[in-house]
């Protein structure tokens, strides 16, 4: 099978976690070893420091929207050209937990950022680079943040307003309604439900891409 790159996406609580170790079950059904994980914001030093900035911000500054995006951007940047393209280019199956979909839905759609602005970042940053497979956890905003809240304290955008989360599923469903290779799987479930779902999912996109 040739490699590929493969994202986890979903608001907080979908259980990306959970999501990436079915991921990596069924790459190994399938004799698949070589795997790298990424996550985002982060993946490198440089990332791992916007990471904290984006996550936790500044004491007594308020992060602007703006300013948000382009360190979201800055750190995917540097992710995809010293970690994520080098790894496609030595054979490994790349799994990120989150790419520019996030940005797409949570600047996008939950902050209301000007859809030229985010195309013509996109399209500066990262050209025509895009993963093969996008899985996307559909959760209802209620269900994910309460799940998320379960386990501890919640960053700075996880804090945000429940319209807020709603602006940002309605992004990914249109999203994902308009791209084929997104593939939304219901993540309202119980974690066996899910798991069942994205086996399914995963093993049929396999079966008819690799």
């Amino acid at each position: 099978m040739k490699n590929k790159f493969i994202v986890i996406e979903g608001l907080e609580g979908a259980g990306k976690t959970t999501a990436q170790q079915v991921l990596i079950d069924v790459l190994k059904q399938q004799g698949i070893q070589d795997m790298v994980f990424t996550r985002e914001p982060g993946g490198t030093p440089l990332a791992e420091k916007l990471r904290t900035l984006i996550k936790d911000g500044i004491d007594g500054e308020q992060v602007t929207d703006e300013a948000e995006l382009l360190m979201l951007y800055a750190a995917r940047v540097q992710l995809v050209n010293t970690v994520i393209k080098p790894a496609l280019a030595h054979g490994a199956w790349v799994i990120g937990d989150r790419h520019d979909l996030s940005s797409q839905a949570y600047q996008g759609g939950g902050r209301g950022l000007d859809r030229q602005l985010m195309d013509s970042l996109r399209q500066t940053v990262l050209g025509d680079f895009t993963p093969d497979l996008t899985l996307y956890l559909d959760v209802l905003p209620e269900t994910g943040l309460q799940r998320a809240r379960s386990r501890g304290a919640l960053d700075r955008i996880e804090q945000e307003s429940l319209d807020f989360f709603h602006r940002t599923r309605a992004r990914y469903l249109e999203i994902a309604a308009s791209d084929p290779t997104i593939l939304t799987v219901d993540a309202n479930g119980t974690p066996q439900q899910v798991a069942t779902a994205l086996t399914d999912t995963l093993t049929h996109w396999l079966a008819e891409n690799c």
